[in-house]
């Protein structure tokens, strides 16, 4: 396992370093593969806040706490993390295993509101490229509640077409899937 820890407004101590990589490690029991975690450290006047972030086969994971006491916040998110990731596998469990179907390249673009308000032809404002990933709709909605966003775009393992699930103000989900005309 890869952990790189980040200090920002604090001064770098190897206690603190070294409890964060111990008590990151300790998730190594919910996982089969090593990942990628970033810790990052901050004060911010009397609140000293932990960020931990993990990419687990695929998925990001991550968690923010603050408190009075740096210790104390590393444990408090790490606790987060591990209830995150005790769901996460007990999900994984109860679903059945998806067949090897590959990822479809798939765009995000963003486009100025102003641009619509006018006669002119709206601009790019930002692209991303990103693949959709097959999973179930379960699979989705766990990642969905992993990443904290409104959305989501995967495609859907059961009939390989691309949708979207989100997050209703109802605190529902709601599944968008294509039809054909």
């Amino acid at each position: 396992m890869q952990v790189s820890v980040t200090f920002k407004h604090l001064e770098p101590t190897e206690a603190i370093r070294t409890f964060a990589e111990e008590k990151v490690k300790k998730i190594n029991k919910y996982i089969d593969n090593p990942v990628d975690a970033n810790v990052v450290l901050s004060v911010q006047k009397f609140r000293h806040i932990a960020e931990i972030n993990f990419m687990v086969n695929g998925f990001a994971i991550s968690g923010t706490e603050a408190t009075d006491d740096m210790y104390s916040s590393i444990d408090k998110v790490m606790d987060k993390i591990e209830k995150q990731l005790r769901r996460h596998k007990n999900r994984l469990k109860k679903r059945k295993p998806r067949n090897n179907v590959p990822s479809i390249p798939m765009e995000e673009s963003i486009y100025s509101t102003e641009a619509f308000e006018g006669d002119s032809e709206p601009s790019v404002i930002k692209m991303e490229d990103y693949f959709a990933k097959p999973m179930s709709v379960d699979e989705a909605v766990m990642q969905l509640d992993l990443l904290h966003r409104d959305f989501f775009v995967f495609t859907n393992a059961a009939n390989n077409n691309v949708s979207v699930i989100y997050l209703r103000k109802d605190g529902n989900y709601g599944l968008i899937e294509p039809k054909a005309a």
